[in-house]
């Protein structure tokens, strides 16, 4: 599979995919209809791809003008190619990679105010539920404004699942991958009161 940044300040550049099966590649079509469901409001955001594999996503969103993209990845060959993929593209200045378990990451709290949170982990594992449960419970990460896209296989997703704080606001299937969009509903209320 061609890896590729589709648009922006960056186009048409290719990327170095991830080596092995560990991580999720997204389709161009994917990527492409993300990022226009997200439009404008990608620029002068911060952009967090929580499981980076090449980083295509997160590279994406720098391209489309994000301010800062924020790269992690547990496995270290997904690590050294996003920093490849960064140098290719000129994009480091505005990125942090980090090698480190999500979970782990998300325990910790944000080194600052994330628009998006992009959660695409190893399919059928139930990790992205994962994810979300750790997310929902650390108020740390729960900000006005901040949403939350999950990629995964359709046969993965439980619509009986229930978050305290995230609320389901969208969900678009192309094929065999679904993006599901979270946003922190009482952060939504609240900044509306």
């Amino acid at each position: 599979m061609s890896l590729r940044v589709i648009a922006g300040a960056a186009r048409g550049l290719k990327l170095k995919p991830a080596p092995g099966n560990k991580t999720r590649p997204i389709m161009d079509r994917v990527k492409e209809a993300l990022f226009n469901i997200i439009g404008s409001r990608i620029r002068d955001s911060n952009f967090l791809d929580l499981y980076a594999g090449s980083g295509s996503v997160g590279i994406e969103a720098l391209s489309r003008g994000a301010a800062y993209a924020h790269f992690n990845d547990i496995d270290r060959q997904a690590v050294q190619t996003i920093h490849r993929n960064l140098a290719h593209t000129g994009f480091k200045p505005k990125a942090t990679v980090t090698r480190r378990h999500a979970l782990d990451l998300i325990a910790r709290g944000p080194d600052r105010h994330y628009q998006f949170l992009y959660v695409a982990p190893p399919q059928y594992q139930g990790i992205w539920l994962e994810t979300l449960a750790a997310l929902d419970e650390n108020l740390n990460w729960q900000r006005p404004g901040s949403q939350v896209i999950v990629q995964i296989d359709p046969r993965e997703f439980d619509a009986k699942r229930r978050f305290h704080h995230l609320e389901e606001i969208d969900q678009r299937k192309y094929g065999r991958t679904m993006l599901v969009f979270y946003q922190f509903a009482d952060c939504a209320r609240r900044s509306n009161d």
